[in-house]
């Protein structure tokens, strides 16, 4: 097995990659020109942002690639996959596809989940339309992934297909050190209904590995997808991610999105509203701590009348971390009584924090709503004070203060989310381990949260004893 640094990369590179896998004329001849294209685009291309920008992090020189990597299960990851037995999951590992699991129940219905190597094989249509529909040119690392992915996961939910478990994908780096670009795609076809729950991980490295990531959702008409990414990877790692979502008329997506692991994030988010009705609800937690850098972009875009777009980020900074948030609300000629916002805030908890907050509005038609907000802001440390005279430490009365902070985006998620988070800024604040594990304290969020916005809980509750 050679390996590539990515700073080497060539022609030579995708053609091992093509011929390993046996690929169509069509997808070598598509990788080489993405290649082309990389290799001539700054790390930023819009000079508004670059100077903010901290994807030079990544250094090419120690980014390893290969055509296969280790196959082998980090230890930390071993019980929680053994809790996914039973559930609906695909595991990958390195560039490998573990493990998928698809009960026969499901798979008699038509529901299709497969490495993006066979769904290359079996489904080459929608696969070959997904990656054409993505452009090259709009990003440095979208043009990487094009040339140089090799592994992916794909999913297709088929119609009128009402999922009521979630469907798991569990992703991690191998433990000999290679990074991993993946190429992820997500297709629901009309009136059907599913969640995807995505968890990151990257063991301990002595050099930098990345997790690169193209992933393509594609929501049918008047289908709804509710998805979930928790990235909790090692401190060596970096995690760039790309990710584009079509939304067809009357289709909903919700996608909450956790980032708290990584030295550096680089999240750019694309939504497109192609049809009448179309509505997409986007809310980002980002905790960070010593010199992490997390650096996002959400942009929404309004294709076609009545269309709704949400997208609400809060970072919570911790030592010297730094948050970047960039977003903007597109609406255009045709897309006349839409409504719109954006929002990115940030709380400061220490002085060498910092953030910085870029949302834009670009209207091109009349009757419509759109707004936008940004915010940053050290701790108040009246508030402090008032919660130390209440016998709380400083350090217990910055959780209360962050617990409120977020609060207003919790009431969004589902009561299993808001206990993912919940348990993962606990394990970050205290230094533990960070990996979603059903231990006891996870079980003891969940039934708190799943009643904390139930009206009638009280009233229950009070009867119950009675």
């Amino acid at each position: 097995m050679q390996n590539h640094a990515l700073s080497t990369i060539s022609t030579s590179h995708i053609d091992e990659i093509s011929s390993s896998k046996n690929e169509p004329g069509w997808l070598k001849e598509y990788r080489k020109n993405s290649l082309s294209i990389y290799q001539t685009l700054p790390l930023e291309t819009s000079p508004l942002y670059n100077k903010y920008t901290d994807a030079k992090r990544m250094d090419p020189e120690q980014v390893s690639l290969a055509i296969n990597s280790d196959k082998s299960v980090p230890d930390f990851l071993t019980n929680r996959l053994q809790e996914l037995t039973n559930e609906i999951s695909i595991v990958q590992i390195g560039s490998n596809i573990h493990k998928i699991n698809l009960p026969d129940e499901f798979q008699k219905k038509g529901l299709v989940i497969s490495s993006i190597d066979d769904a290359l094989k079996n489904h080459s249509d929608i696969i070959q339309k997904t990656l054409e529909s993505t452009n090259s040119n709009e990003d440095k690392y979208t043009a990487l992934n094009n040339a140089a992915f090799n592994s992916g996961i794909f999913i297709h939910i088929p119609r009128n297909l009402i999922l009521e478990k979630p469907i798991h994908i569990v992703s991690s780096l191998s433990i000999d050190g290679t990074s991993t670009i993946s190429r992820n795609v997500i297709v629901t076809e009309e009136s059907s209904k599913a969640s995807i729950v995505q968890e990151l991980y990257a063991p301990k490295c002595s050099h930098q590995q990345a997790y690169l990531e193209l992933f393509n959702v594609s929501v049918g008409q008047n289908s709804q997808l509710d998805g979930t990414t928790l990235q909790v990877m090692d401190n060596s790692a970096v995690n760039f991610s790309t990710r584009k979502s079509d939304i067809a008329q009357d289709g909903k997506i919700n996608w909450y999105l956790g980032l708290f692991g990584a030295m550096l994030s680089r999240y750019r988010v694309e939504y497109y509203l192609n049809g009448t009705g179309a509505t997409v609800n986007d809310s980002e937690v980002v905790f960070g701590n010593n010199d992490q850098s997390f650096d996002l972009t959400t942009n929404v875009t309004h294709e076609k009348p009545a269309t709704e777009g949400k997208v609400i980020e809060k970072s919570i900074l911790k030592d010297n971390s730094k948050s970047l948030f960039k977003g903007m609300i597109r609406i255009k000629e045709h897309a006349s009584k839409s409504k719109s916002y954006l929002s990115g805030r940030s709380i400061l908890l220490d002085k060498g924090a910092k953030s910085e907050s870029i949302p834009g509005l670009e209207i091109f038609t009349n009757d419509v709503k759109a707004t936008h907000s940004a915010s940053v802001a050290q701790i108040d440390e009246e508030q402090i004070f008032y919660l130390q005279t209440r016998c709380l430490s400083r350090g217990e009365s910055e959780r209360i203060i962050v617990e409120g902070f977020l609060e207003p985006l919790s009431r969004t998620m589902s009561y299993q989310v808001r206990a993912w988070i919940a348990y993962l800024i606990e394990s970050k604040w205290e230094g533990g381990d960070m990996s979603i594990k059903n231990d006891e304290r996870l079980k003891a969020l969940v039934e708190i949260e799943e009643t904390r916005y139930d009206e009638n809980a009280e009233i229950e509750q009070h009867y119950k004893y009675r």
